[in-house]
């Protein structure tokens, strides 16, 4: 019987290398249909898509319940459940957000810079898309539309690897954006769904399908991306953690304070521009650390402070050193009393993943400050952190958020999704 079981085993595991390795040429061979296609085309794919997705909003509802039964029969936390779960609303903002993408300029043929040599050649720097995308992410189903209609819009073929949990609701939703493909007469392996929930998917992507993905964008917790980071032979935007902060100011508002730290809490706990961390100068510590933390509790957030902040409310835990360094995203949020901007900085660059950051003050010069010295891909002054979404960007939808340093960083958006090359015009030259 062993015998047997591990025959069917190793069956099983090459029907996968064959269906992915299949998956991978056919994208493949789908970027270059999308690389000599007209912006017309990508945003009537755009816009048949969104048309599909409301024409099919009850049917991903539906088998979106399913997917939601499933992960809370598992004892899911309620925040995953949260990044999981499609309304009507939610599914609406998916279409939206498709058209949003098509409104967009077309990325592509963009005259990046020109100049010309004393010999005569005349250089143009042109924008183009990347290839084949890679995207592997968790949970949230509605990556599936963003990322897919991100990467047609910059002429790129997509290869998206959903959770698992999410497997029903990224097959119906993946379902409406090749309708659109077919619609605008593209080829569907434009943007291709893996079509199993095994993790050898996860690792054949990884190595690059043969040399058919371009880059690699995960979008997950951090166990997901280290693992990425990790394994990937192909380059990776890497979507860190986000560790964010809000740090108020001896100069803040005290109302604006409270009203942008809640919002950056607890408008939607489960997303990485929540806030996790609180840093309240010391010098303000007398007039806006209790009704800050009382504030936050009576609405139902857990607070785990330091000694001083535990000495205004008698309902706060003792943060460890681990509570600086952990992305909640949960009703919970670390507070810590700082000697002024310095102390602020330094706590930012000791423990956040240069993910969003943001000060609370009145003061300009010190706001300058900060948003010059701290290294995070997004920086905010008396706005909240949860506006670090490419949507809120105007960037139509995001595929990630990148905290890394090279090509990408922060919202990723269509023109991040592109490369470039050089067009040299000359009239015989050559070179001595």
């Amino acid at each position: 019987m062993e015998k047997l079981a591990h025959i069917a085993d190793a069956r099983a595991a090459a029907d996968i290398e064959r269906q992915m390795l299949a998956l991978g040429r056919a994208a493949r061979a789908a970027a270059r249909t999308l690389a000599l296609s007209s912006g017309a085309a990508r945003n009537h794919a755009l816009t048949a898509a969104a048309a599909a997705l409301r024409e099919r909003s009850a049917e991903i509802v539906a088998v979106n319940a399913q997917d939601v039964a499933e992960a809370k029969a598992r004892g899911t936390a309620g925040s995953f459940i949260d990044r999981l779960t499609l309304n009507e609303a939610r599914v609406e903002a998916m279409a939206r957000g498709l058209e949003e993408i098509a409104a967009l300029p077309d990325p592509l043929g963009r005259t990046l810079a020109h100049f010309e040599r004393p010999n005569g050649l005349k250089i143009d720097r042109v924008a183009t898309p990347l290839g084949v995308i890679g995207v592997i992410y968790e949970s949230r189903p509605n990556v599936t539309a963003d990322a897919g209609g991100l990467c047609l819009k910059a002429g790129n073929s997509a290869v998206l690897r959903g959770g698992s949990e999410s497997f029903r609701s990224s097959q119906a939703i993946h379902a409406c954006l090749v309708a659109g493909l077919r619609a605008a007469g593209l080829p569907d392996a434009a943007i291709s769904l893996t079509p199993t929930r095994d993790r050898a998917a996860v690792g054949m992507m990884l190595a690059g399908l043969d040399g058919a993905l371009d880059v690699i964008v995960p979008r997950g917790g951090k166990s997901l991306v280290a693992r990425v980071q990790h394994e990937a032979r192909v380059p990776v935007f890497a979507h860190l953690e986000g560790i964010v902060h809000v740090f108020v100011d001896r100069a803040a508002d005290l109302q604006k304070a409270k009203t942008i730290v809640l919002n950056a809490k607890l408008r939607r706990t489960g997303v990485c521009g929540a806030a996790e961390t609180l840093l309240v100068d010391r010098a303000a510590a007398a007039t806006h650390l209790a009704p800050l933390v009382q504030m936050l509790i009576d609405a139902g957030c857990e607070v785990r402070g330091d000694k001083e902040t535990q000495k205004v409310d008698a309902r706060v835990k003792a943060a460890t050193e681990e509570d600086w360094r952990t992305e909640y995203l949960d009703a919970i949020i670390s507070v810590r009393v700082v000697d002024g901007l310095d102390g602020a900085i330094d706590h930012i660059e000791t423990y956040g993943s240069h993910h969003t950051d943001c000060i609370v003050t009145e003061d300009d010069v010190v706001a300058t400050r900060f948003l010059n010295e701290v290294d995070s891909a997004i920086v905010l002054h008396n706005a909240s952190t949860q506006f670090a979404d490419g949507g809120e960007f105007g960037f139509g939808a995001e595929i990630g958020i990148a905290t890394g340093r090279m090509h990408a960083r922060g919202p990723v958006g269509v023109e991040q999704l592109t490369s470039f090359k050089y067009r040299v015009r000359g009239d015989g030259q050559v070179r001595a």
